[in-house]
């Protein structure tokens, strides 16, 4: 079977999928990501697989419109990968399945250059002006105009699942922002957890930032994200802290993520919402006992959710994401905002607890009441790591699937009479069969 992958952060979701075919016996296992990406990444790659790089495309013009700015980049890069593909194909290199992330352009023009490769599509998010991440929090609000610049953004994906065979969503909410149209053709697999890797531990040595040091058995609140903005709760947190820190006087606070914003509005240059709600708080926010570490090394991230005596996830209805599984894979003492997709894998008194997240002080009351009785915690820190090891271990569960899946891909009928083939096997649950 030869399989081409195509990421502009190769491997991003890819990172064990595409090892795993490569090891197959008679697998041929090619990859594709934007130059900057590959250098970074090609010395600590599979060396069964050959890494094929595209010059960084220009963005669009300053004259372009703005809807369309989005628009213009992915065609830009569409073609970048067009002509890479291209030379791979005179090279005689024709995959059988090609795994591709459409969000960037990447996917644009695959099947114009293979018409008979089945196309199998990493569909993260579709832009939604309502019922999702837009408009959901009041004191971030979103005008009319972004709302229609949205709509055209979700064009690039919906050019790329036309010409698709199959897509992939790591959960029943994600699918579900597709349009109904689309939504036989997915198939619900999360691109699981190392549990053997994540698990609790006793951490002896935790240097912090400022100086001194954690290790398991002092009392520690968590909160983790890639970096520290509305869309993750930051801002909740932060006002949620004043009132935890007064009650909870020995207790010290990890804050895990960068000052850079991923998702929703960005700020003037060099501000960050770490700085805007630092100063909101003020002296309230004891700082010998608030610690920002920035973004860590995974080792370490993994040592600050073995030290947790509460960990906080907070997001709008968005992306799930990774860090909640992984600190259910730890035991931690979970509480999350009550939102989808968090209540797919948290169910409030079993594995976790659910509070409302636009209230600091039930995010305040729920953590001190975790912390004045962690025993209540002892069955849902159990029970948080068995779901995971049940429906999201990666070498037993998610990994067998996403395999499956691109080997039926292979295995199945011409171009388009596959698309229905996963339509009777809807997930149940996430990353379920």
């Amino acid at each position: 079977m030869r399989i081409l992958f195509v990421h502009q952060n190769f491997p991003g979701q890819y990172k064990h999928l595409a090892p795993a075919l490569a090891n197959l016996p008679g697998n041929e296992v090619v990859a594709i990501g934007e130059e900057s990406n590959v250098k970074r990444v090609r010395g600590g790659l599979h060396p069964r697989i050959r890494l094929l790089a595209y010059p960084e495309p220009r963005g669009a013009s300053k004259e372009t419109h703005h809807y369309l700015h989005s628009s213009e980049a992915a065609v830009r890069r569409g073609q970048a990968v067009l002509r890479l593909v291209m030379e791979l194909r005179k090279q005689g290199f024709v995959p059988d399945v090609i795994c591709a992330h459409p969000a960037w352009g990447e996917a644009l023009f695959l099947k114009d250059v293979y018409p008979d490769a089945r196309i199998l599509l990493y569909l993260e998010f579709f832009y939604r002006a309502s019922g999702s991440d837009m408009n959901f929090d009041g004191e971030f609000p979103t005008s009319f105009d972004d709302q229609c610049r949205v709509r055209i953004r979700n064009a690039t994906q919906l050019i790329s699942l036309e010409a698709a065979d199959a897509g992939l969503s790591p959960t029943r909410w994600q699918r579900d922002q597709y349009p109904k149209a689309f939504q036989g053709l997915i198939r619900v697999v999360h691109d699981g957890v190392q549990t053997t890797l994540v698990c609790p531990g006793v951490v002896d040595d935790f240097p912090l930032p400022g100086g001194g040091r954690l290790r398991s058995g002092d009392e520690v609140i968590t909160y983790v994200a890639r970096n520290l903005e509305p869309y993750r709760g930051f801002h909740v947190f932060m006002r949620a802290l004043p009132a935890v820190l007064r009650a909870r006087p020995e207790a010290q606070v990890l804050i895990v993520g960068g000052d850079e914003v991923s998702y929703g509005r960005r700020l003037p240059p060099g501000q960050s919402y770490r700085e805007i709600f630092c100063r909101e708080i003020g002296s309230a926010l004891d700082a010998s006992r608030v610690h920002f570490t920035g973004q860590l090394p995974y080792r370490s991230f993994l040592d600050v959710l073995r030290l947790s005596s509460a960990h906080v996830y907070l997001t709008y209805p968005f992306v799930l994401s990774w860090s909640l599984l992984e600190a259910m894979s730890c035991a931690c003492p979970i509480i999350a905002s009550d939102t989808a997709p968090v209540r797919e894998v948290v169910e409030a008194g079993r594995n976790g607890l659910l509070v409302d997240f636009f209230s600091p002080k039930a995010v305040a009351e729920k953590i001190i009441s975790v912390l004045a009785d962690p025993g209540q915690m002892t069955a849902m820190r159990a029970q948080a790591r068995r779901d995971i090891q049940a429906h999201l271990d990666l070498e037993s569960q998610t990994l067998p699937r996403q395999r499956a899946l691109v080997e039926r891909l292979a295995a199945g009928p011409g171009v388009h009479p596959s698309r229905n083939i996963f339509r009777d096997a809807m997930a149940s649950g996430i990353g379920g069969e």
